[in-house]
């Protein structure tokens, strides 16, 4: 009996971790499927549209490395508790008023809250499954592609429903944020607490910034989210570039988030049995640029078969980028301070592609460079192989 209410408990830690992370990119990517809606209401330049992706994304990177001590005081029910009332203030302020300026702050602050869920919930992970923590993150990372899904889904639905007022179509993503934070703090044991201690009296850990290996993992992480988030961003523009309506290129939008969903825990499974991340690594990339090729050089019907390719290639690469820290961590606070640092220099460095690309398209008035700059991330994350070899 003991052996079942034990596991009964698991799957209701596996269901709050999953709606915590469908929480992780909506006040991000709700942004790109109207991208050109906010860039004509606000009458601001494709440069400043894309700094509101870009805000959080750095912050997420920025704020990543205070996970730890936020951990250790609070303990691992408190500080995500916390850190949803954050989320749900900043999505929830956005229906206030048309501000570009709200929608800056709320940005920062969406950043600052996820970017210290992020690494806890990783070490979390870590520690409560030991021996299955490649299914666990599939699922948390199945939450987060199930949360950008939605977002592209529903965002410009919301649009439309509440009559083409977009400031309730980004705050009504504070309700999905109260709902993780009743379930979370129903579902998390009250003696969570107690991690605090065990954190502390965990084993010397090494420091990840003087560790060579870990600057690989976090170039690899930096690149492959540098390409994620500058698609769920600018994939929208650049399929209405090509003639498309706002509805069917929000639907190429969504399509590829479904994909990219399914992805993110196939893939963690699969690898279960293929464990080499490299190899997945190389074989994502070559798909990667296939599919950013066709994109950029098709059109019709072949833009559907990009978009399922890109997809699958984001799918799969994401929940890698998460594994390789927990893979080197030998105890908690190891894979606590790796993630961290990974998704702190990985996000920081991921915040400068969609400026990048706002900038090229201001200055030449077509996407020929975002293309560009697509397949050199995709270069770029294939040659990272050669450093995360094991010597």
């Amino acid at each position: 009996m003991a052996k079942k209410q034990w596991n009964i408990s698991l799957i209701l830690v596996v269901v709050s971790i999953f709606f915590v992370a469908l929480n992780m990119r909506p006040a991000v990517t709700g942004i790109g499927p109207l991208f050109n809606v906010l860039m004509s209401a606000l009458h601001v330049s494709n440069t400043s549209m894309s700094f509101l992706t870009s805000i959080p994304v750095f912050c997420m990177g920025l704020f990543a490395p205070i996970a730890v001590p936020i951990q250790r005081k609070l303990g691992t029910k408190s500080a995500i508790m916390l850190l949803m009332v954050i989320l749900i203030a900043a999505n929830g302020l956005r229906f206030l008023q048309e501000s570009y300026f709200l929608l800056v702050i709320t940005s920062f602050a969406a950043g600052l809250a996820i970017a210290m869920i992020g690494p806890i919930l990783n070490a979390y992970i870590k520690r409560k499954f030991p021996q299955r923590f490649t299914t666990v993150i599939g699922i948390y990372s199945f939450g987060i592609g199930v949360g950008a899904t939605l977002s592209a889904a529903l965002t410009v639905s919301f649009y439309h429903t509440f009559s083409n007022n977009w400031t309730s179509a980004l705050g009504m993503w504070a309700l999905l944020a109260i709902v993780a934070l009743i379930i979370w703090s129903w579902a998390i044991p009250k003696k969570q607490g107690e991690d605090v201690q065990e954190l502390a009296n965990s084993e010397q850990a090494r420091n990840p910034w003087t560790t060579g290996r870990a600057w690989s993992i976090l170039l690899y992480f930096g690149l492959q989210t540098s390409l994620f988030f500058s698609m769920m961003s600018w994939l929208t523009p650049l399929l209405q570039d090509k003639g498309m309506t706002l509805e069917a290129a929000s639907m190429m939008l969504t399509f590829m988030s479904i994909i990219q969903m399914i992805g993110n825990i196939a893939v963690p499974i699969l690898m279960e049995k293929w464990s080499s991340r490299l190899v997945w690594i190389v074989a994502l990339g070559c798909l990667g640029v296939i599919g950013f090729t066709l994109l950029w050089l098709s059109s019709g019907t072949y833009l559907w078969l990009a978009v399922f390719l890109i997809g699958i290639v984001l799918s799969g690469l994401f929940p890698i980028g998460l594994l390789l820290p927990l893979d080197e961590a030998k105890n908690d606070q190891e894979a606590n301070s790796w993630s961290s640092m990974v998704l702190a220099g990985g996000f920081m460095l991921s915040a400068i592609i969609p400026i990048m690309i706002g900038v090229c398209y201001d200055m030449t008035g077509n996407h020929t460079w975002t293309y560009v700059i697509f397949l050199a991330l995709m270069g770029g994350i294939i040659a990272t192989t050669w450093l995360l070899r094991k010597k």
